[in-house]
């Protein structure tokens, strides 16, 4: 199936749904023209409206053509198959990359539970419980040890953008509505997140959600 065939990519609410951000950043920074489709997390019809376009009944979801892909890093993995640069050229790159992405995919439950993603909020150090500051520390130690060893001079975790930014760019928010200090190069990353269109974009959309002041 081409990129040429229409994408339809089903996301929540751009204030809270982290999951939804990962596979939208990732499509807009590949090219990717898609049609978004944005359902509103917790109002009562919810379930009702996301099951019409996603069989797991929650988002994201990605229409292609007659192919339906759920779950996040599955939707960032078909969106790869279009654009092969969504992972990195160097098959060792490639590896940690795919790895980082997993991890981030499946860990950091206190992280989730404890500072979850708010872009309208400022929250200095609420939520910093023995368990989430740990999960703080494995992500920092990820992406220090991604700039210095895969980096190579590029903005990003391993050079050029890729899925491992994807998967890591709520996080972005999460350390920023929470205050979370962070060394050089990690903070460097963040500003270069930061500085995406696409994420400026995103934040914009958050922000209007809340409706006038």
């Amino acid at each position: 199936m081409s990129a040429s065939t229409t994408l339809k990519l089903v996301i929540g609410d751009r204030n809270y749904s982290s999951w939804s951000l990962r596979p939208w950043l990732a499509a807009r920074q590949a090219g990717l023209p898609f049609e978004e489709v944005c359902i509103p997390l917790r109002n009562a019809g919810s379930k009702v409206h996301i099951l019409k376009h996603s069989p797991s009944g929650k988002v994201p979801c990605l229409i292609h053509g007659d192919t339906v892909v759920w779950d996040s890093l599955a939707i960032c993995e078909h969106l790869a198959e279009l654009v092969p640069s969504l992972w990195p050229a160097d098959r060792r790159a490639r590896s940690e990359a795919r790895s980082v992405s997993a991890e981030m995919h499946s860990g950091f439950t206190a992280l989730r539970q404890n500072m979850g993603m708010d872009i309208r909020a400022s929250k200095p150090f609420d939520g910093r419980t023995s368990a989430a500051e740990a999960d703080i520390a494995r992500i920092v130690a990820i992406w220090e040890n991604c700039r210095s060893r895969f980096a190579a001079g590029g903005h990003f975790l391993f050079g050029d953008f890729s899925i491992a930014d994807a998967m890591y760019a709520p996080v972005v928010w999460r350390f920023l509505t929470h205050a979370v200090a962070l060394p050089a190069a990690s903070q460097a990353w963040v500003e270069a997140m930061l500085a995406l269109p696409a994420m400026r974009e995103w934040q914009a959309g958050a922000l209007a959600e809340a409706g006038p002041a």
